[in-house]
Parts: C-alpha cells; sequence; structure tokens
C-alpha cells in the first residue's frame, strides 16, 4: 500500500467519521480502527487530529469545487444550474436525515468549540455563496444577487436542520418543490426588470 493511497484512505474515514460523530467525539484511535492501520503507521502520516481536520476541509473544497465545475458545464442556463444546487437536498437525503447537513453540522460544531480551523470551514459555504450569487447576475439579479444567494443557502440549511431533527421525506420534498416555485417566479421578475431597463435605455437613445 503507497503512502499516498493510505493518507488518503485516512482523510476519507476522518471525513465520514467526522460527519456521522462529530470532530470531538472522533479519536485517532476511531480513525485508525476505520481504515485497519496501525497506529505508527497512522502517526506517520499525520501528528495531530487538527492536521487531519485540516486535510478533510481542503479534500471537501476540492471536492466541492469540482461539483460546481460540474454544474456549470451540464447545466444550459443560471437557472438549471440553481436547481443542481436545490437538488442536492434530494439526492442526500438519506445522509441529512441522519445525520444532517455536513457542512453545517462541522461549521456549527467547530463554532461552538472555537476551534481556529472554523474560518477554513466557513469557505465550503462561501464557495457556494460565492457561486450562487454569480448565478443571480446571469439573471439579471445585479445588487441583489447576494441578497438571493444567501436567501437560498440559509432555506437550504434550514431544510437540512429541521429534516434532520424530524427525520421527515416529505418535508424535504415539499420544500424543493417550493424552491424550484421561488427560482422561477424570480428568474421571471428579473427578466422582466431587465427587459424594462433595456426598454427605458432604448427610449433615451432613440
Amino acid at each position: 500500500m503507497s503512502n499516498n493511497s493510505t493518507r488518503d484512505q485516512i482523510i476519507d474515514a476522518a471525513d465520514q467519521l467526522f460527519y456521522e460523530h462529530g470532530y470531538e467525539h472522533t479519536s485517532f484511535k476511531h480513525i485508525a480502527e476505520a481504515v485497519q492501520i496501525s497506529r505508527g503507521n497512522f502517526y506517520y502520516h499525520f501528528k495531530t487530529k487538527d492536521e487531519i481536520l485540516q486535510a478533510v476541509i481542503e479534500r471537501r473544497l476540492v471536492n466541492t469545487r469540482q461539483m460546481l465545475a460540474q454544474w456549470e458545464a451540464e447545466g444550459q442556463s443560471p437557472v438549471e444550474r440553481i436547481r443542481c444546487f436545490i437538488r442536492i437536498l434530494i439526492m442526500n437525503q438519506s445522509k441529512i436525515l441522519r445525520y444532517g447537513c455536513p457542512v453545517g453540522t462541522l461549521t456549527s460544531e467547530l463554532a461552538k468549540l472555537g476551534h481556529v480551523a472554523q474560518s477554513d470551514a466557513n469557505g465550503l459555504f462561501t464557495l457556494f455563496r460565492d457561486w450562487l450569487v454569480e448565478q443571480f447576475r446571469l439573471l439579471g439579479g445585479g445588487e441583489d444577487a447576494d441578497e438571493l444567494a444567501m436567501h437560498l443557502l440559509a432555506r437550504s440549511q434550514g431544510v437540512a436542520t429541521l429534516a434532520n431533527a424530524f427525520n421527515d421525506t416529505r418535508f424535504i420534498e415539499q420544500e424543493v418543490g417550493q424552491m424550484f416555485a421561488w427560482l422561477d417566479a424570480n428568474a421571471e421578475r428579473l427578466a422582466m426588470q431587465s427587459e424594462t431597463r433595456k426598454e427605458e435605455g432604448d427610449r433615451c437613445l432613440s
């Protein structure tokens, strides 16, 4: 087994355990047992749990950037791409019902612990926020783009939290449908506003 593959397995196992049991309640022993390696081999790759946490966050950032790039490639319009974001709740609903949102649960726990890595973990939310802002700008959101992005990000987090609390699949499906409707209504509103501005500009030039 190569050093790289062992290190990757440690990160993958830690990522899963941090999500399912929390960072604070996951020990070196838990991770080593999950990967089935000796403590000595484990310490060769990571000296502290904080080092593992940083590697997990970096892995999540890389995976999130790849996912956003895939949505960019697959989505033919900003609305289609934003729908990909909303659809995460459906795709991950079984995990959300058991453990909550992987991003929200980690950042919340690190905040409670006053952990120095909290700002790094918040970078995951920043990636989604910046990406959503760009999509709403493409829709003509202008100065409202960040407000719309934050509203959608906050609502998705709220849905994940309550679905986890009540273990309610129907609630997720219902909320996703409402978010789709909200998106379509705002896309139509922004398109109308853009057309109005264009007409006003044309009149000024005539």
